[in-house]
């Protein structure tokens, strides 16, 4: 049987296009961030990017999954910029995005703008409307991508996410229903402990776990920690392994690590599946070459 490739980028931070001053940004976090943005800019080029993006479409992968971080300050223009580099990657029905941390930086022009990206966030099912609420479910082939949401606004110097109760039961509800596939879990923030400090996880992550390790999930992938991650913790029927990339713009000779993207492989293996994770990056020539090749199960 041909396997599903499954490609898994995040935290792009879309260079922001022109902004207008507003007023309600000077007693906001957008303020803050944009001194942030201004020390911190030259760790995410665009050129990078766009390499990363032309490799992946070289490969042709099935589908391709991005968790968060596409914009810097949750501005109206930047989720229109985003959306308008969305519809550069192919079909939306192709791609799926999870929304992260900086996509709801504050309340207003946050979270309430995901509808902007609403061909990219999910398929309606009935009686669960695709928007505006999460989980979201995509089918495809052999997969089960049940796409979360930890995206909220914080106070300043935090980074942090939060999933709900309501969202993390509609999300096991989900994953016992779509039992016997390769279930995906898609989330912005790292669901195991230690990846990030305090100020930047995911302040729910532990009933994240404990849904997860009653309803079963094959893999889930993860971002915001701009760096390469493979944790795991225990499922009904084994390990589930977490799995986190790098800033996909983030250029070689940086603090963070410099940009990959996942390729994984998934074919049904008797009972059960094979995967396996191909990992391509930017090396410190600025090439973009396979620096790694594991079975995951």
């Amino acid at each position: 049987m041909t396997a599903f490739r499954l490609a898994h980028l995040s935290d792009p931070h879309l260079p922001p296009p022109p902004l207008p001053f507003r007023l309600g940004d000077l007693a906001s976090k957008r303020l803050l961030s944009r001194f942030a943005w201004r020390r911190k800019r030259h760790r995410h080029a665009k050129a990078v990017l766009d390499a990363v993006t032309a490799d992946l479409a070289a490969c042709a992968p099935d589908h391709l999954a991005i968790t968060g971080d596409l914009t810097n300050f949750a501005t109206p223009e930047e989720f229109a910029a985003a959306r308008a580099w969305l519809g550069t990657l192919g079909d939306p029905s192709a791609v799926t995005v999870s929304p992260g941390n900086h996509d709801a930086l504050v309340g207003a022009g946050g979270a309430a703008d995901f509808s902007a990206w609403t061909p990219w966030l999910g398929d309606a099912e009935p009686g669960f409307p695709c928007e505006p609420g999460f989980p979201k479910l995509r089918v495809r082939g052999p997969v089960a991508l049940v796409n979360l949401c930890s995206a909220v606004p914080t106070s300043l110097h935090l980074a942090q996410g939060r999933l709900g109760r309501a969202q993390i039961e509609r999300a096991a509800a989900l994953l016992r229903e779509t039992r016997g596939l390769f279930r995906v879990v898609l989330v912005h923030h790292p669901v195991t402990p230690g990846m990030v400090s305090p100020r930047k996880s995911m302040t729910d992550a532990a009933d994240l776990r404990a849904a997860l390790a009653a309803a079963g999930a094959e893999l889930v992938l993860h971002g915001h920690a701009h760096a390469a991650l493979l944790s795991g913790f225990a499922g009904p029927d084994g390990p589930i392994p977490v799995l986190g990339v790098p800033s996909a713009s983030t250029p070689a000779g940086m603090h963070d690590q410099a940009a990959r993207w996942n390729e994984i492989e998934i074919a049904r293996d008797g009972a059960g599946f094979r995967a396996i994770v191909t990992v391509r990056g930017v090396t410190a020539g600025g090439d973009l070459e396979t620096l790694g090749r594991y079975e995951l199960c």
